[in-house]
């Protein structure tokens, strides 16, 4: 039963209507063998809903199913003909010929077509014989011959199979063997299966290969109206054959970001599918601001988004915004009063809150006087709240007449005091998408209720019409991603800014560390999905560590100091000791750090008493230190007042002449001192925003140990002239990255990620 939903609702039916055909059995069956025609016809191709819909209605209405494939082909050849062809008035004679009227298909015809595709796959066939898929002889014969009768050409693949091979043997009976599949290394299996919350599977395929795939689902530039749900007028064919001529049939996306906070990391996917789906196809994509609300736009929030889209790797074909087109918008606002479809209303913001909002008593207001009132709008003769431009129209959530145009005392940061009424989200950004012939508006999923506005209003106006496509956005957990909740952050003095690196934004992931290429990467994983996906923090870091591995060179660090006097070397005794950048590809570079008498290691490197599973200093049992070729062993714990340990005296020897010690440690000499910040999870729960986990809200979860900050942390010489954003891994610690708060007199690390392995183990 599973199998059969599964296969309606590929056709486009609903899951419920799906469930409501298995009830009865005949159209179910009728439903099932329509399928199954359509899938000999059609070959590879995916049967979309507008023919799924056509299938149903053909099982539900005919009684002999025999008939199926001949009434198929006419009915899908007559559908696809009226969807390429949506001029009016249709051409009668070319429709006839699209749709097979008047073809004569003889016996001969089909004896030879088959013939061909039997001659094509000869060696296959006598090779595997009767286990060879005769329906891709089915599929090519049909092909060849559109029009010809499905039984005939099945009998004749069956005549000419029987001649070639002659009858079935035992041999041929026997269930074809399987193919062992090959075994997947463990690294690779284990990436496979990662899951969010243990369900989603991550995609391995890069992002540009799943984009590529997603062309195969997307309309050609210009055939816009081949899309499901796109209204065509009068007037269609000849702006889209404008657009075409002023494109020249490129692929065009755009990013349209609101320059009112800082990009996090769902921006990122968008980021990734907006621009990566215009490079998959050759395309161009538009930076562009949707600037329409100058009360929360500032300069920062212009600068960062932009650094942020470069910072992932990405160079828009021109950086844009709403305010560009504010005099264009403001005609096209008149011609649409003129056309009748918009109206100014005195209703007030809170009147027009919710769903169920009274139908606006200035709805029919003359066109003559709705112009004079927007003109008034215009030149600030009314308050703030006292008048709005409303579009005649019932959105899809059944909202009822969205704004157009509001008014806002406020100076605009491009435009100054040029105007005093900025249009809406819903009255720009599809004229905005119009005006720089977008092809394919990608959007997430929440603006699906806004496509049919969107479509509405070009249509209104008499405009070109892109085609929105909605995807599902991405969450993280243990993170809030709000500007508005990010605010309420920084004001009490949970987080820093917009950057700290505890929160999700594009510039604090920066400036923990992350690499672009990781978010990219992880952004790939992820993959361009329909349903909203919610994924954990520790996948993201998992792409983080395979870029960093590679990336990030080796350097030795001490958190917390113990002192170490190596008692059997002499007081100036100084060598330099070589440390590789990368231990598993020292063809890559090293560095050199000095060793000498005095060094330090971490204090949990040290234990006075021998522990089970222990392997490190002990005075009974000995540790190597890691490139410097020395073993040293316990002479002298020295104590404080306190009782705690502060100075261990050591002898060393070299490691070849002594017995192979369970494990070896780092250690740093003549380091510099610097300042480490240690980050965890922001909040406590895995939902800060749900009620449900967290009653007392979000500023109640914050986690009491995001932050610890180290100040006399002990790193080795080597980064001494590290750049702020050099990232490092420091041996056995995990991986750090040089902050924007370092000085020369002092360099402030931030821990990005920790090591996979327990860093407690060697």
């Amino acid at each position: 039963m599973a199998d059969l939903v599964a296969l309606f609702t590929s056709v486009g039916l609903s899951e419920q209507k799906a469930k409501e055909t298995l009830k009865n059995e005949a159209l179910s069956s009728a439903l099932k063998d329509a399928i199954s025609q359509a899938q000999t016809i059609f070959g590879s191709a995916p049967i979309d809903k507008a023919m799924g819909t056509l299938l149903y209605s053909m099982a539900s209405r005919l009684r002999d199913t025999r008939r199926l494939p001949f009434l198929i082909s006419f009915c899908a050849a007559a559908l696809d003909f009226i969807k390429g062809h949506p001029e009016d008035p249709l051409d009668q004679k070319a429709f006839e010929t699209a749709c097979g009227v008047g073809v004569v298909i003889t016996p001969e015809q089909i004896e030879d077509a088959v013939e061909l595709v039997i001659r094509k796959h000869k060696d296959e066939l006598l090779k595997e014989r009767y286990r060879f898929n005769m329906g891709l002889l089915m599929v090519e014969a049909r092909t060849a011959l559109k029009w010809a009768d499905g039984k005939t050409i099945k009998n004749e693949v069956d005549m000419q199979v029987l001649h070639l091979l002659g009858p079935k043997t035992e041999a041929d009976l026997e269930k074809k063997p399987k193919v062992a599949k090959a075994k997947i290394p463990e690294k690779e299996k284990q990436e496979e299966q990662v899951a969010v919350n243990g369900e989603v599977k991550m995609e391995s395929k890069s992002l540009m290969e799943q984009l590529r795939g997603e062309a195969l689902k997307f309309h050609k530039p210009g055939e816009n109206y081949k899309t499901e749900g796109y209204v065509m007028t009068p007037n269609t064919m000849n702006l889209l054959k404008q657009h075409l001529e002023i494109t020249g049939g490129q692929v065009r996306t755009r990013f349209p970001p609101e320059p009112n906070g800082i990009l996090h990391i769902g921006h990122a996917k968008a980021i990734n599918f907006n621009f990566g789906y215009a490079k998959a196809n050759d395309g161009i994509c538009f930076l562009r601001y949707d600037d329409t609300n100058p009360e929360k736009e500032e300069e920062k929030y212009f600068t960062a988004i932009r650094e942020m889209v470069e910072w992932l790797g990405y160079k828009p074909y021109a950086i844009t915004h709403a305010s560009d087109n504010f005099q264009r918008l403001y005609e096209l606002a008149v011609e649409l009063i003129r056309r009748g479809h918009a109206y100014v209303c005195h209703q007030r913001g809170e009147e027009l809150k919710g769903h169920n909002v009274a139908v606006s008593p200035w709805r029919e207001r003359p066109v003559e006087e709705s112009l004079v009132l927007f003109e008034r709008m215009r030149k600030g003769l009314f308050a703030e709240g006292e008048a709005t431009l409303r579009m005649k129209l019932v959105m899809e959530d059944g909202k009822m007449d969205p704004v157009a145009y509001r008014i806002k005392y406020t100076p605009h940061h491009r435009t100054g005091d040029t105007w005093c009424i900025y249009p809406t989200y819903d009255y720009t950004h599809c004229l905005c998408d119009s005006i720089e012939h977008i092809t394919h508006s990608l959007c997430t999923k929440e603006f699906q209720a806004r496509r049919s506005s969107y479509f509405w209003l070009c249509n209104a106006l008499d405009v070109y019409c892109p085609v929105q496509w909605e995807y599902g956005r991405l969450n993280l957990t243990y993170t809030v991603v709000s500007k508005r909740k990010i605010i309420k952050l920084v004001e009490t003095g949970a987080v820093r800014d917009w950057d700290d690196p505890r929160l999700f934004t594009l510039t604090a992931l920066r400036r923990r560390g992350f690499p672009p290429q990781a978010i990219n990467n992880f952004c790939a994983r992820v993959g361009v999905t329909v349903a909203q996906t919610t994924m954990e923090p520790h996948l993201l870091e998992a792409c983080v560590r395979e870029v960093l591995n590679d990336t990030a060179p080796r350097a030795m660090a001490v958190l917390e100091p113990l002192k170490v006097t190596i008692t059997n070397l002499p007081p100036t005794a100084q060598r330099d000791v070589r440390v590789p950048d990368f231990p598993a590809n020292e063809a890559k570079g090293n560095h050199v750090v000095p060793f000498s008498k005095t060094i330090f290691i971490e204090q949990t490197d040290f234990k006075e008493v021998t522990e089970k599973g222990y392997k490190r200093l002990t005075p009974d049992q000995p540790v190597g230190l890691r490139h410097a070729g020395y073993v040293i062993s316990v002479q002298r714990v020295i104590k404080d007042g306190s009782g705690k340990v502060v100075e261990l005296e050591v002898t060393c020897a070299s490691s070849d002449s002594v017995e192979k010690p369970k494990a070896f440690i780092h250690w740093v000499s003549q380091p510099l001192q610097c300042e480490v910040r240690l980050y965890e999870r922001l909040f406590l729960h895995k939902n800060p925003e749900d009620p449900a986990e967290v009653p007392a809200g979000f500023l109640s979860d914050i986690n009491p140990n995001s932050l610890q900050v180290i100040d006399c942390a002990l790193v080795d010489l080597s980064v001494a002239k590290a750049k702020v954003f050099d990232k490092f891994q420091f041996e056995r610690l995990g991986y750090f990255s040089l902050d924007p708060d370092s000085t020369a007199e002092k360099l402030i690390f931030n821990r990005t990620v920790t090591l996979k392995e327990d860093p407690g183990k060697i």
